[in-house]
């Protein structure tokens, strides 16, 4: 079995759940997207992942990095590509897109005491999120965002978004999801609004439970240069870091990502132990930072954990819960079954991988890396997670809404 195949078993199990379960009614169809924000296609991986027929008919980023990868992944046009938002004239999209997805940074707007529409938010990025769906008129769109909107502004900022998406003719739907009730180990809340063109009773879809952990996420092979160096592992460890949970080590459910985690030492970590014989060696140290001085030498070693002779019988164990007696000899000498000794786990403290963020945000391992590590960590911490996506279009069932 290959790794591709264990790492697909280890994912969630879809038995016995609603959402999970349900049968889209149109499998055949073809949805027609378009994406604004679009990132590396969260959406667009989504109808991957299920199997589906989708069109970009356009997309929008004004990351060159990002379209690299974009590029490197779908199939779209070069003249449906666009950069610049504030200037992307969608009018010749008119009833051409079935599915518009985006999320855009949203600043505060002035609360007036006129409801003005769109006029409210110009000069903002959601303006043109919102001026999109109006000129595009889609059958559903999705914006998403970070959890904070909701009480940005004092909730004012919310406010104003909800009003103008209803202004637009739009039943709109909202609610805060986190990627861990959708079968992802990550702590990733983002609110969600759903806009359809005619009343719907849709509801969001139902947590599910969460069968794996984000250990079952990692790779088996690490490069080096993935290893923290000494000023990276005290900064991690420090009890202020953990106290505030910006750091966690070898986490059951990872936190948040965030674009620039991996650059300044938040975010998750993995403590990788070594074997004796590990490739690794030469970079292999102890966390608990003891002083080199303190362990024993190999010959010492040896001789302490010896199994003794005819004539002279040991029995030395290490990491007694009750420690043997000290004696007064003991920095001169080791004396086997007669002294305490402890071990420490020999490895070393490294960060995710881009392969391993990109699967907690639920892209598979034929997704294609075309860019640096430090693009791709941004580009992963700023997308959509996969399974929460997949949890939407299931839930309202995307297929009802697409194109024979």
């Amino acid at each position: 079995m290959s790794q591709q195949e264990m790492f697909d078993k280890k994912l969630i199990d879809f038995s016995n759940e609603d959402w999970v379960s349900k049968k889209l009614k149109h499998p055949k169809r073809t949805i027609n997207v378009g994406t604004l924000f679009s990132g590396i296609g969260a959406i667009e991986y989504s109808f991957k992942r299920l199997n589906l027929k989708s069109n970009i008919v356009f997309a929008c980023d004004n990351d060159k990095f990002c379209k690299e990868t974009y590029f490197a992944n779908y199939k779209i046009d070069e003249k449906d590509w666009y950069e610049d938002v504030t200037s992307f004239n969608a009018k010749k999209y008119k009833y051409k897109v079935d599915l518009l997805v985006g999320g855009s940074p949203c600043q505060s707007f002035s609360m007036v005491g006129k409801r003005l529409g769109l006029e409210d938010t110009r000069g903002t990025l959601f303006y043109d999120f919102a001026r999109i769906v109006d000129e595009t008129k889609p059958r559903v769109f999705i914006f998403e965002n970070v959890q904070g909107l909701v009480n940005h502004d004092k909730g004012n900022t919310f406010k104003v978004i909800k009003d103008v998406l209803e202004d637009l003719g739009y039943d709109i739907h909202y609610k805060l999801l986190n990627g861990k009730d959708y079968g992802i180990p990550q702590n990733r809340t983002r609110i969600f609004i759903l806009g359809f063109r005619k009343k719907t009773d849709f509801k969001f879809p139902k947590p599910i439970e969460l069968n794996t952990l984000m250990k079952d996420f990692l790779e088996d092979s690490i490069e080096s240069k993935y290893f923290l160096k000494e000023k990276g592992v005290k900064f991690v460890t420090s009890s202020k870091n953990f106290k505030k949970r910006y750091t966690q080590i070898n986490g059951e459910i990872a936190l948040c990502q965030k674009a620039n985690q991996q650059f300044n030492w938040h975010g998750d970590f993995v403590f990788e132990e070594f074997s004796k014989h590990s490739k690794f060696d030469e970079f292999v140290f102890n966390v608990e930072e003891v002083e080199e001085k303190y362990y024993l030498s190999k010959k010492v070693k040896d001789y302490v954990l010896s199994s003794g002779t005819k004539n002279f019988k040991t029995s030395t164990k290490t990491d007694l819960d009750v420690a043997r007696p000290l004696l007064t000899t003991m920095h001169k000498m080791h004396r086997a079954g007669v002294d305490n000794y402890i071990t420490y786990p020999r490895g070393k403290i490294r960060k995710l991988t881009p392969r391993e963020c990109l699967r907690l945000m639920g892209f598979r391992d034929d997704f294609k890396i075309v860019v640096s590590d430090t693009q791709m960590y941004r580009q992963a911490g700023n997308s959509i997670i996969v399974d929460v996506l997949i949890a939407l279009l299931k839930e309202m069932d995307i297929t009802l809404y697409g194109r024979n």
